[in-house]
């Protein structure tokens, strides 16, 4: 097994790769091993791993506003509707996250871009929640957006909250008890936003 030592010189070259800095250099993330991560548009062969990560995230309803029952259908249509750009992060040859990357508003609102991160429990912790959210601010760029707007963010979620804030986002409204979550009853929501391109 990789040494404490060699694991951290593993995060550098990693982080190297994909242009980010993970968070706790001090765990060893996938058991020790820490292969090259990459984030790529998603296939068709990705349509299981999305739907494992998807049913995990929506069915413990404290993250999303989404029906926890939602149809493995339903599910995918949402995650991989027409005019979405969706994205899977991949080490090892395995799923680790997904993404999607879209226009908030359609017509005089389609140039502010809106996105949706998801983690299952057992990768959390690992910096792919920020992997992904930086390499979606590339691709919203890239795309041509010149903002992007969070519309619901929990105010009980403080890990996205803190990450979205250490990439320059800023709440810009609250939403009084506008959620329900299931262990703490009604919370605030928050709706988050940041410039992509000098006005």
């Amino acid at each position: 097994m990789a040494s404490r030592a060699e694991a951290r010189c593993a995060r550098r070259l990693v982080c190297a790769e994909i242009g980010v800095a993970l968070r706790q250099p001090n765990r060893l993330p996938y058991n020790g091993f820490l292969s090259i991560m990459k984030i790529r548009p998603a296939t068709e062969a990705d349509r299981d791993a999305i739907w494992k990560i998807f049913h995990e995230v929506a069915a413990a309803g404290d993250t999303y506003a989404l029906d926890p029952h939602m149809s493995r259908e339903d599910a995918l249509a949402y995650w991989l509707a027409p005019g979405t750009h969706t994205y899977v992060a991949e080490a090892d040859g395995r799923i680790n996250g997904t993404y999607i990357l879209r226009p908030n508003q359609s017509g005089g609102g389609s140039h502010v871009a809106n996105a949706a991160f998801m983690v299952p429990a057992s990768a959390r912790g690992e910096g792919i929640g920020r992997a992904m959210a930086e390499h979606c601010l590339k691709e919203a760029r890239r795309l041509g957006f010149h903002a992007m707007q969070f519309n619901f963010v929990i105010s009980t979620n403080t890990t996205a909250i803190r990450l979205w804030q250490e990439l320059g986002f800023q709440v810009v409204g609250n939403l009084p008890g506008a959620f329900c979550v299931p262990a703490k009853g009604y919370v605030d929501v928050y709706v988050m936003y940041r410039l992509l391109v000098e006005n």
